[in-house]
């Protein structure tokens, strides 16, 4: 996907999702579009995350981009949390970790906040599971979090981090 065809796409998914950002113009947002944000974006959207501006912090002066796939996001899915659950793995390890994978596109895993918000949105991850940004005190003792939604709530859990699955993925934001 070239750049023109993923501001086309963009474009399109804000017309459809108005509701998401009000108030916010997209050529604004066109204005901020280095290559190096338009690289991250294109990784969000290639790999299925269906990206969408959702939020404006006012105080950084930044949009803020989330993954709105209804799954967590095809491509970013059998991961483990991060490169030491990865590298502790002796046998069946997978391709990459989530943290990495972030890292590597300059994009950031959802917090347990920023999950909380985009359930506010909708229903997302109603057969999937998303990794989520795990806090320091619980990563230390081997743990990660994620989240998915059933029966109408929003439930955030815990696993081993070292643990993969092909209905977990991870989710992420940009702010731009």
């Amino acid at each position: 996907m070239n750049n023109p065809q993923l501001i086309e796409i963009l474009r399109e998914r804000f017309i459809k999702n108005a509701a998401l950002h009000s108030g916010i113009d997209f050529e604004t947002i066109i204005g901020r579009l280095t290559p190096k944000v338009l690289e991250s974006l294109k990784y969000m959207e290639e790999s299925g995350g269906e990206l969408d501006i959702i939020a404006y912090d006012k105080s950084e002066d930044k949009y803020i981009f989330f993954d709105t796939s209804k799954e967590s996001p095809i491509g970013r899915r059998s991961y483990c949390y991060d490169d030491e659950a990865l590298n502790s793995r002796k046998a069946n390890k997978p391709f990459s970790s989530a943290m990495k994978e972030a890292v590597d596109h300059c994009v950031e895993i959802l917090s347990e906040e920023d999950y909380f918000f985009l359930q506010s949105l909708g229903d997302f991850d109603l057969k999937s599971s998303s990794w989520l940004y795990t806090p320091a005190e619980i990563r230390n003792r081997g743990g990660a979090i994620f989240g998915d939604k059933h029966f109408g709530r929003t439930f955030i859990y815990h696993n081993g981090a070292e643990s993969y699955y092909s209905s977990r993925g991870f989710r992420v934001k940009l702010r731009v």
